[in-house]
């Protein structure tokens, strides 16, 4: 279903008894969040949507967005109050973790619990002298690669797979999995280089203003937290992980290990419990 909020359209699909518990899964395209770990989430109401320029949500210029983070959080605020489903658990994952944190700082009156995955507590750019940035060996790889022909679903599925496979840590990869969600995303997207590379790479964050910090802030969130990240992630290195435990009042971490970046199927049996306990 497509919901209207904050002068945008956003595609949104939802699963589970809207008379359960509900949990807003954040992240780049709702393809984030597989079929198959949303559905497990037994006893809740899970909403999940595509971010605007993402998916098929509103479309307009990744390259040159006119909004920030703060409009996206307010996207994620509004689409909870149109829903009614606050307060809810909300659940962010890499580049959406950004969003879910802001939603818990500025928005705490619509956030139950918050569950951080993969993600940090700076914006896209130089990270804080403390905090270990990407991984440079392995972004040389991933961007360091010739660009696929981002109109054509076979060299998208492959670049994407080989991406996949290199930021997935030493177990993490299912070949399987990688190229069935490149594809599903190629496939909802607008057929545009520009709609696709930000669908499934989330470009769009690399060129939107996400000032002010909020680091500073993380001592405020009052929602109960859970920090989730692997302990082989390239992109946000784990010690991002440890920042946020630590920095967010009673937050607690679980270390998902020999992983990479996200959630790869063999974590789903120790993920999916851990968030049924944290959004019960």
């Amino acid at each position: 279903m497509q919901i209207k909020v904050n002068g945008v359209e956003l595609r949104v699909e939802t699963f589970g008894n809207p008379a359960d518990p509900p949990v807003l899964l954040i992240g780049i395209s709702m393809l984030t969040w597989p079929d198959e770990l949303c559905a497990s989430l037994s006893g809740r109401h899970v909403v999940r949507y595509d971010l605007r320029d993402t998916g098929q949500s509103t479309y307009a210029d990744p390259e040159a967005p006119d909004y920030d983070l703060r409009d996206l959080v307010t996207d994620a605020s509004e689409l909870l109050t149109a829903l009614e489903r606050s307060p809810t658990h909300v659940v962010g994952m890499g580049v959406g973790g950004f969003v879910a944190q802001l939603l818990a700082l500025d928005h705490p009156d619509q956030v139950a619990s918050l569950t951080l995955i993969s993600t940090r507590p700076v914006a896209p750019g130089p990270v804080d002298p403390d905090l270990p940035d990407h991984a440079p060996e392995v972004m040389a790889q991933v961007f360091g690669r010739p660009q696929p022909d981002w109109t054509d679903r076979n060299s998208v599925v492959d670049y994407m797979t080989e991406s996949t496979r290199l930021l997935s840590g030493s177990r993490g990869f299912n070949e399987q999995d990688a190229r069935a969600t490149a594809g599903a995303i190629f496939d909802r997207a607008a057929p545009t280089p520009t709609a696709q590379r930000a669908s499934h790479l989330g470009t769009t964050f690399a060129a939107i203003d996400c000032q002010p910090r909020w680091r500073e802030r993380l001592a405020e969130i009052t929602a109960p937290t859970l920090v989730i990240h692997g302990d082989e992630d390239p992109f946000f290195p784990h010690a991002n992980a440890v920042a946020l435990a630590a920095e967010i009042p009673n937050a607690t971490l679980l270390t998902l290990t020999h992983t990479g970046t996200g959630l790869p199927r063999r974590t789903w049996p120790t993920v999916g419990p851990a968030l049924l306990r944290h959004t019960s």
